[in-house]
């Protein structure tokens, strides 16, 4: 332990300070990799359409209000980028702007209709690439361009993208009205034996705003800006269409284009098939009059036996309870939940009736949506590359549905 201690004690103290102030420099003269918050441009949602040259991106970049509004949070404005690729339209924003555009915040990228038809990947590949990129990030298909929608005003939200994400929430998805998917789990399902997917797909409506207090003041004026660009030098402003998002539709993908669309039953039918509804509801019939069933508990699955000809067995299994009547009901029977036993079988035909509405629609549009072929490729390979072309078409359909009462 003495021989360290005199080698360091003979090493003049000269040595010491040299080598202190060579860290020194390195440490403050080094930015390790940042940039400039002032020259980032922090894209929170990218919009993709196909054009004939290749591809248009539209970057909605997170800018902070300023001390001017009484209100906090952050708007947003809108670049957009042309290129053959998106890395192009990536440059070509920077090149306007002289902001380095940053993907380490995107919450959503928001798919154009028409572009998800033609092998949606082209569009998403530069986005699985980028190591900058979350794997969590949304995924979605919106009726129209990505452009026109992600430019529009919400009615909500200061920006349309926070608007968008309020769509994909746990609540949401326990309710069994959105099928939320990510940038990782749609290229595991393009790249998989199944090639077949699912996106949520968006759609808009526009909303009435016109009881809004504050004279503009709000968050979503301030949008409007932004995304709308209407303005005025003087007095008063037009006010822009303020809209309301949905992604209760469900749209369906074969080899990576878009192949059809789910409505909004089929979606709550494939959200029960999944196992995904805890708080979800739907209509039926008791002695005439509208009831409410409300899912308190939902086992959903899909099974592949593969014998002399295959067979697919799709099963629910919930426990419901009586939520709400359409009609005045006597005090005695406000605290009641058990439904009656007419409720229990129109609920079990109606959810058997939605599964079997819901296979023929993935066999027409050739969708693989319970991985069906995934499954057989990892239990017999051999049996795999005898049915994967035939799978969906020649498999006969067992529907098990089983509907119970909370007592």
């Amino acid at each position: 332990m003495k021989k360290p201690y005199k080698f360091f004690k003979t090493i003049p103290m000269k040595i010491y300070v040299l080598i202190a102030a060579v860290f020194t420099f390195v440490f403050f003269s080094n930015d390790f990799g940042l940039v400039d918050i002032q020259k980032t441009a922090i894209i929170i949602a990218a919009g993709v359409d196909r054009t004939e040259q290749g591809f248009h991106l539209t970057a909605q970049i997170g800018k902070p209000k300023g001390s001017e509004r009484s209100s906090c949070g952050t708007a947003s404005v809108d670049v957009e980028g042309d290129g053959e690729t998106i890395s192009e339209c990536i440059a070509e924003i920077y090149s306007k702007t002289g902001w380095v555009p940053k993907l380490i915040f995107c919450d959503t990228i928001l798919v154009g209709e028409e572009t998800a038809k033609d092998d949606i990947m082209g569009a998403l590949g530069y986005f699985l690439r980028t190591e900058y990129m979350p794997d969590s990030c949304s995924v979605a298909v919106c009726k129209g361009t990505a452009r026109d929608m992600l430019k529009s005003v919400s009615a909500i939200e200061d920006t349309t993208s926070a608007a968008l994400n309020k769509l994909f929430s746990n609540a949401a998805e326990k309710s069994g009205k959105v099928m939320k998917q990510s940038l990782k789990e749609f290229a595991i399902d393009y790249y998989g034996a199944s090639e077949s997917s699912f996106l949520p797909y968006i759609t808009s409506e526009s909303q009435d705003c016109g009881g809004e207090s504050g004279g503009g003041e709000g968050p979503s004026s301030s949008n409007g800006g932004a995304a709308g660009g209407q303005s005025s030098s003087g007095g008063e402003s037009e006010k822009p269409d303020k809209k309301i998002f949905k992604a209760e539709h469900t749209a369906l993908f074969s080899q990576g284009s878009m192949t059809a669309v789910l409505e909004p039953q089929q979606t709550f039918t494939f959200s029960l098939l999944k196992g995904k509804v805890e708080a979800g509801t739907f209509a039926v019939d008791d002695h005439g009059e509208p009831v409410n069933v409300s899912v308190l508990k939902d086992k959903g699955n899909a099974n592949l036996k593969v014998e002399n000809k295959p067979q697919v067995t799709l099963s629910v299994n919930l426990k419901v309870y009586l939520f709400d009547r359409g009609v005045s009901s006597p005090i005695e029977d406000v605290a009641r939940k058990e439904l009656s036993k007419e409720a229990i079988e129109k609920s079990t035909q109606l959810i058997s009736e939605q599964i079997t509405e819901l296979w023929n629609t993935c066999v027409e549009a050739n969708c693989d949506l319970f991985h069906l072929s995934r499954s057989l490729y990892r239990s017999s390979p051999k049996k795999y590359a005898e049915w994967k072309e035939l799978l969906l078409s020649t498999a006969d359909l067992k529907v098990e549905a089983k509907v119970e009462t909370m007592k």
